[in-house]
This record gives C-alpha cells, sequence and structure tokens, in this order.
C-alpha cells in the first residue's frame, strides 16, 4: 500500500496573516534637527527660515522621516511643524520621533487600510517569523483589529502556533 502524504495544515482551514507583507519598502532616515542649531543649543528663527527657503525638499521625494533632535537644545514646537510643512510634499510619511516611532505608524497606516471584517469566523495564524523587522506594535494593533471578528487567533506558523484567543461559544 502507497503512502500518501497528506497536507494537514492546507486543509485545517486556517489563514495566515503575514506582517512582512505590509512592511513599507521605502527608504527611512532621521532628520536631526541638531544640525539647525545656534552652537548646539538654541534655534535661531531667522537663521532657520532661511534655511527652510534654501534647502533642497524634494530630497526626500518617496522616504519615510523621524524628525527629532538629539541635542537638549530649545527647539519650539513651531520648529517640528515648520520641518512638516516643508517634508510634507515630497516624503511618504512623516514622524515626531525615532526610527521605531516611525515603523510603527507605518505599520499603523498600513493596517488601517485592511477590512477586518474579511476575517469573520475564521482561524488566523498571525505569521511569526519574517525577513524584516515588525515592530511588537504592529503585533499589538492586528490583534486588537481580528479579535471582534475572527473565530480564534493564533501566533506562528500554521504547522506550530500559540493559541491565543478563541471567541466564547453563545
Amino acid at each position: 500500500m502507497e503512502d500518501i502524504i497528506v497536507n494537514r495544515v492546507a486543509k485545517s482551514g486556517l489563514l495566515s496573516l503575514d506582517l512582512e507583507d505590509y512592511y513599507h519598502a521605502g527608504e527611512r532616515v532621521v532628520y536631526d534637527l541638531k544640525d539647525n542649531l545656534f552652537m548646539g543649543l538654541i534655534l535661531k528663527e531667522k537663521d532657520f527660515r532661511e534655511f527652510i527657503k534654501a534647502h533642497d525638499w524634494s530630497q526626500y521625494a518617496g522616504k519615510n522621516v523621524a524628525i527629532t533632535c538629539s541635542e537638549d537644545a530649545i527647539v519650539p514646537t513651531w520648529a517640528y511643524m515648520l520641518l512638516a510643512i516643508q517634508l510634507e510634499p515630497y516624503a511618504h510619511m512623516v514622524v515626531f520621533g525615532s526610527l521605531a516611532d516611525l515603523e510603527t505608524k507605518l505599520y499603523e497606516e498600513a493596517l488601517s487600510r485592511i477590512n477586518f471584517q474579511e476575517y469573520e469566523g475564521t482561524r488566523v495564524v498571525v505569521k511569526g517569523c519574517s525577513k524584516v523587522s515588525v515592530p511588537t506594535s504592529a503585533y499589538v494593533e492586528v490583534t486588537r483589529r481580528l479579535r471582534p471578528y475572527a473565530q480564534s487567533i493564533m501566533f506562528g506558523e500554521p504547522c506550530s502556533t500559540v493559541p491565543l484567543y478563541k471567541k466564547p461559544k453563545l
């Protein structure tokens, strides 16, 4: 008798959700305001406005930009706002904060485009291994959004999952 290999994972009805599929491929850059500070301490409005006018903002086209200031300096809020105004027409994404904050925002944007109602009554495995770094915040967000719809939520690979949630029977 011939042994037939049966793919039980394929027959299980599990849907795999891979957050790596939602990774934005655009370059990530940090704009550090420290380069605009006078003596590394303060931001002079006149000098900053001259820089804003002269700088080539098109170099940020399609990029994802995190605006920060790595120096412990006096930086008025409007300076960050002015940078955002200059970057917005060119950059794909602009955030205040670190590269980690930027990554979180990119995933929030990507996840907001998913119609989670399509997962109504399904058994979902949120894939755990990926070639790109997926922030933990993205896993938390996808779980939060899946919970109202999915029958069950698991983490890992379809062949080896960690159960996380099972909708109670009514």
